[in-house]
């Protein structure tokens, strides 16, 4: 018995320590830095850029760079019929090229009228 309470109580830690941090680091503007109006998109699905899966994409200065610090889902459902898989929106964004990604730290959909 001692055994299995020692057994349980081991899984219980284990599992908590490696469990992934969910919160999310919010993005927000900062007046300091420069922000660019963008179009953003599926970078596979619409600037047939070579990846796996549905991964969102921007054009900044005539070039298409994938993006790390937000997610295409974190900007609703990429599939729907106005979803970025099927859609190139206007975002602005501030961030910087990092390789041959755009690392964000601000990414805001425009809203066209």
């Amino acid at each position: 018995m001692k055994h299995l309470v020692a057994f349980i109580l081991t899984m219980f830690f284990l599992t908590t320590s490696f469990a992934q941090n969910g919160a999310k680091k919010k993005l927000e503007f900062d007046k300091t830095k420069p922000s660019y109006e963008v179009e953003a998109t599926c970078g596979n699905c619409m600037y047939k850029m070579e990846g796996k899966g549905c991964n969102l994409a921007i054009k900044f200065k005539g070039k298409n760079y994938f993006v790390d610090g937000t997610n295409i889902d974190d900007h609703g459902d990429a599939h729907d019929k106005e979803g970025f898989c099927n859609a190139i929106k206007k975002a602005k964004v501030q961030g910087s090229i990092v390789g041959d990604r755009f690392l964000v730290t601000y990414f805001e959909l425009i809203k066209i009228e």
